[in-house]
Order: structure tokens, then sequence, then C-alpha cells
């Protein structure tokens, strides 16, 4: 497994993570009929790019799953530190 690929793969596991989180907030702002479809329409996307990623190579699906598994709780904690009060 080539590691640089691997890694750079992370990287996109991360990104794709945090784009669909920002989309899912924003869209919980719309009405329930855009936030439907912009939810169904996310779905596809996601669908779409984790099947682009299962075709390429070995490494980097080990990358972007390793990607999309640490960045939630990474995410989390860097949340929380910025939100404590008093630091």
């Amino acid at each position: 497994m080539d590691t640089l690929t691997a890694l750079a793969s992370a990287a996109f596991g991360s990104t794709v993570y945090l784009t669909a989180l920002s989309t899912v907030k924003w869209l919980n702002q719309m009405n329930p009929k855009a936030k439907a479809l912009g939810l169904i329409l996310t779905g596809m996307v996601l669908c779409a790019v984790i099947g682009l990623v299962a075709v390429a190579s070995k490494s980097v699906v080990v990358g972007f799953i390793v990607g999309a598994v640490l960045t939630p709780p990474v995410h989390r904690i860097l949340h929380r530190r910025r939100h404590v009060p008093g630091a």
C-alpha cells in the first residue's frame, strides 16, 4: 500500500465528511420540502463518491475509511475546545 496515497485519500475522506456535515446543517434551516430534496441529493452524491472510492485501489479505500472514521471524533473535540467558557 502506498502511504502517500492512503494519506491523501484519508484527507479526502475527512473533507467529504465535513462537507456533508455542513450541507446537512445548512439543509436543516430550510423548509421541509427543500430539506427532504436536499438530503436525498446529498445521499446520492455520497453514494456516488463511495462507489468511486470502492472502484479505486485498496490503499485508497483504506485511507478513505480511516479519514472518514477519525474525522468525527476529532471534529467534536475541536468544536468543544472552541466553546469552552473562560478559555
